[in-house]
């Protein structure tokens, strides 16, 4: 059954200029988030509806839906920095990075959270789905670096840890992006969600699990989505430019360092104001009974997920063309899909907003947990 009413707004109340999450402090974030200037995005409340989905307060994932790309030899470093857009030569075991690998054109070919390991190794965490063909792609530009990449997915264990379940990282506790290596594990600070601290971590397939309960996927994908950090998938592969992730303003582009496939797009997009996208979480409050029917017809059944990425998005201001598309998509434990979209400012400011139809299921906006990064 398709449904249709009009996009749900919360109210920020008198205090309205802000997009933070309720526990989420700036003193968590890295420099370049506290030095953001007030959000341009459409301000929505972090109590009401968003206070209804609460993430469980510890747990550990296996992510299977995520791949590794190793990066090893005396010239990993310099050759990643000549691919990806974040900076990676001052990169050090205590420290991570979030980037884009983008094709000429400056779209966004995959995305990494990239720790690198003691001995000097990078490790590129992506959507699995599209770890092939990643590699193939950054394999041809190695020519006479003296670098070596390999699908190393078969040699780590990836999980998400969640609250009471992550691991010190001692002074850096917090920082989105930290990492430190423990014995034979990789651990990332990632943004968190709700208030809620998250990491990555990356372990020899053969050495235990982490200490905790055991965490749902589905929960642990939630997590991700509120976060507001999306992974490019193979649905949305070369959909965007990082701005329209928001990578800008979460630490996954520099615009300092030299040159890299599409960096001329991708700066010509900040320095000239003509950011016109930009990404935004969302809920689907009506469609707990699509969800729960979902679910009834289990992994086999002929139901598809009612939100998935590469969805388009309709705007009640221009109904006869799509204004965006679904990213990433998770089931909430309370029900409702969660969702993180990028479409144009316009459609967020303003009107109604549906899922895969101008009539579709109408989406309620939520806050974001991050300060965005006003054009320059």
């Amino acid at each position: 059954m398709i449904l249709a009413a009009s996009i749900m707004r919360i109210s920020g109340g008198p205090h309205n200029s802000g997009m933070q999450a309720p526990t989420t402090t700036n003193s968590a974030l890295p420099p370049f988030a506290s030095l953001a200037s007030e959000p341009t995005a459409v301000t929505t409340s972090p109590v009401s509806d968003a206070s209804a989905l609460r993430l469980p307060a510890s747990g550990v994932a296996r992510l299977q839906h995520l791949g590794v790309i190793e990066v090893s030899g005396e010239d990993a470093i310099r050759f990643l920095n000549g691919q990806l857009s974040n900076d990676l030569n001052q990169l050090a075991p205590s420290q991570a990075r979030l980037a884009a690998f983008c094709s000429a054109k400056g779209r966004m070919q995959a995305s990494f959270v990239a720790p690198k390991r003691d001995k000097g190794d990078v490790l590129l965490v992506c959507s699995a789905d599209l770890l092939a063909t990643t590699l193939k792609r950054l394999s041809m530009f190695v020519m006479r670096a003296k670098a070596k990449l390999r699908d190393a997915g078969a040699d780590f264990a990836i999980y998400g840890l969640l609250g009471q379940s992550t691991a010190s990282l001692g002074d850096q506790a917090n920082a989105p992006w930290s990492a430190a290596n423990m014995g034979e594990a990789s651990v990332v600070q990632l943004y968190p969600a709700q208030g809620v601290a998250r990491q990555l971590w990356l372990s020899p397939a053969s050495a235990p699990a982490p200490a905790g309960p055991t965490l749902a996927l589905a929960d642990w994908q939630c997590s991700e989505v509120l976060s507001g950090i999306a992974t490019v998938s193979a649905a949305v592969a070369e959909a965007f430019v990082p701005q329209m992730l928001n990578f800008e303003s979460v630490g996954g582009v520099s615009f300092k360092k030299g040159c890299y496939p599409g960096q001329e797009v991708v700066a010509r997009s900040q320095f000239r104001g003509t950011l016109k996208r930009r990404a935004y979480i969302a809920q689907w409050a009506d469609g707990v009974a699509q969800a729960q029917a979902f679910d009834a017809a289990g992994s086999e059944g002929p139901l598809a997920p009612p939100v998935a990425a590469g969805q388009e998005l309709f705007s009640s201001q221009d109904p006869d063309q799509p204004c965006g598309l679904v990213v990433q998509a998770a089931r909430s434990a309370q029900g409702p899909w969660l969702a993180i979209l990028s479409m144009q400012t316009s459609a967020a400011e303003a009107g109604e907003l549906h899922l895969g139809s101008p009539s579709g299921p109408a989406l309620t906006l939520l806050p974001l947990p991050y300060a965005l990064l006003e054009d320059i």
